[in-house]
């Protein structure tokens, strides 16, 4: 899996901190590792040989593998994805939507591109997030805490203009949140190795969370 493409700007982001030669090496090589076996299926021994250092070299920085999990992937979340996703988002919060349709279609689709073009820490962290509650706190922080406001204050402005229901904002926030993290992690986590149609299964979802599954009554002549 080649992470090359955004690894020179993540270096560049900690630059002040130094880093080795061999640590680059081993921050590359443990993201390439978690990514494609997950963090249980993972061990310092396979990120060493990836890295072709020791794996004394990975100890002589990180105590356990929790530690580099923590110390290298949370900073990558941190210091590089986060700034990338907030600054990504804008891009849609910045825009004017005639309804909240076109708002979900553009919202998924941008995510679908960042996904696709930072899939291996993007796998991360939707395979590990759930699991530590260290990377939970912090991705609370550094990104959704920036982002569902945005969120809510789109959904107010087509709630005034009587396209979606009076529910809390933030109840709208969570049922649509829940439905693109589903789709992403069937997409990417669970079923890879399906053909997907990404614009089909885009617009099924968008559909889902507009309409659910009843059938909506015929519109008489």
């Amino acid at each position: 899996m080649d992470v090359k493409g955004w690894a020179d700007e993540f270096y560049q982001l900690l630059d002040e901190e130094k880093m080795t030669e061999k640590q680059k090496k081993i921050v590359q090589a443990s993201i390439e590792v978690f990514a494609e076996k997950g963090y249980a299926g993972s061990s310092t021994s396979e990120i060493a040989k990836k890295a072709g250092v020791a794996e004394g070299t990975i100890f002589r920085h990180y105590k356990t593998k929790k530690d580099l999990l923590l110390s290298i992937v949370a900073p990558v979340m941190a210091k590089f994805m986060a700034p990338f996703i907030i600054k990504d988002l804008h891009k849609v919060f910045d825009q004017e939507f005639v309804s909240y349709e076109q708002f979900l279609r553009t919202l998924f689709l941008n995510r679908l591109t960042f996904i696709k073009k930072h899939l291996a820490v993007v796998k991360i962290m939707l395979q590990e997030i759930p699991f530590h509650p260290e990377l939970k706190q912090q991705f609370r922080e550094t990104v959704v805490d920036h982002v569902v406001d945005k969120v809510e204050e789109t959904i107010v402005v087509f709630q005034e203009k009587g396209e979606l229901i009076d529910l809390p904002p933030i109840s709208i926030v969570r049922f649509t949140a829940s439905s693109l993290f589903g789709y992403l992690i069937g997409r990417f986590i669970l079923f890879p190795e399906h053909e997907w149609n990404d614009e089909q299964a885009v617009e099924q979802t968008i559909q889902m969370i507009l309409y659910g599954v009843h059938r909506r009554p015929e519109t008489e002549e």
